[in-house]
């Protein structure tokens, strides 16, 4: 029987609360919304009890897809703190965000990243691939800032919202150890994938990511793209097509099958289901079973 530790139930008890509503200024807790899981989840982690945090993307939904109810805007106007990540990653959240009048961490632009940085391989024309969350030190980054927001709108508790930062980076660093260790010895570096989700993974550990489509899951996939990794997939002697939680797996079942290789779920992160959340998965969890998948597939010692 898995134990879940009682940092992840007070985890997961926020965000399943937070994902039905946003929190209540007359709690006297500081009133963060956050646009969806990996956000949230820092939100949370950082914000401890002095915080209610909302989700604005439901559980186990695609995040990309997102429309803001009234209700929601209405939330994301009046928060105290709004984390979103920019730069067009959720077109409706960012259009409200821009109406308001206190404190937004905007990630993508909080952690540094410069235009076109890791493009999509194979998909010429992308721009910046947003999934920065999935390497750790980045996710690390992600906490950081945050934390900084969180100070900067409630100076009062700063001490504590650096505290739990620095514990939460401690995991991930932690983390990360795992992952450069896991992937060190492996007998193939080429991982394909649904679509561009997993670009700043596969460069912090050394991997190579082949994509069906770009850095949008709602992209079409281009026949010939399709030709270029069968050939791929044979020459490189891959073992899987990765699939993904929220996104069909119709093609890359289609180009498993052509050419002779299984699937597996490689989970990019973009929003735990509530039963997940009620049995405690994590950002941590759901990375180590990913750094599991990945060792099966590439033959790692």
């Amino acid at each position: 029987m898995r134990t879940i530790p009682g940092g992840a139930l007070l985890l997961a008890g926020a965000l399943l609360v937070g994902a039905c509503g946003g929190g209540s200024a007359s709690d006297g807790k500081l009133d963060v919304v956050a646009s969806f899981y990996p956000l949230a989840e820092a939100a949370a982690r950082v914000g401890g009890t002095d915080v209610d945090v909302e989700n604005l993307t439901r559980p186990g939904a695609e995040p990309h897809d997102l429309e803001l109810t009234t209700r929601q805007v209405d939330d994301l106007l009046d928060a105290d703190l709004a984390v979103v990540m920019g730069r067009g990653f959720q077109p409706d959240v960012e259009d409200v965000v821009d109406s308001r009048d206190q404190g937004t961490v905007t990630v993508l632009d909080a952690i540094g990243l410069r235009p076109g940085e890791v493009a999509a391989e194979g998909h010429e024309g992308e721009g910046l691939d947003p999934h920065v969350w999935l390497d750790p030190t980045r996710m690390a980054r992600i906490v950081r800032s945050v934390a900084a927001g969180m100070a900067k709108a409630e100076p009062a508790k700063r001490a504590a919202f650096a505290r739990r930062a620095a514990a939460y980076e401690a995991e991930l660093d932690a983390l990360t150890r795992r992952y450069r260790a896991g992937l060190a010895h492996c007998r193939s570096t080429t991982i394909v994938t649904s679509h561009a989700a997993f670009g700043w993974l596969a460069r912090a550990f050394g991997l190579e990511q082949e994509s069906i489509s770009g850095l949008s899951p709602e992209q079409e996939p281009d026949p010939r793209r399709l030709a270029q990794l069968v050939d791929l997939v044979r020459d490189d002697h891959v073992t899987t097509v990765f699939t993904e939680t929220l996104v069909s797996p119709k093609v890359a079942e289609t180009l498993a099958r052509e050419a002779g290789i299984r699937t597996a779920v490689l989970d990019p992160l973009e929003g735990l289901s509530k039963a997940r959340l009620a049995a405690g998965d994590d950002y941590v969890s759901v990375m180590d079973a990913n750094l599991k998948k990945l060792r099966t597939a590439l033959g790692c010692t």
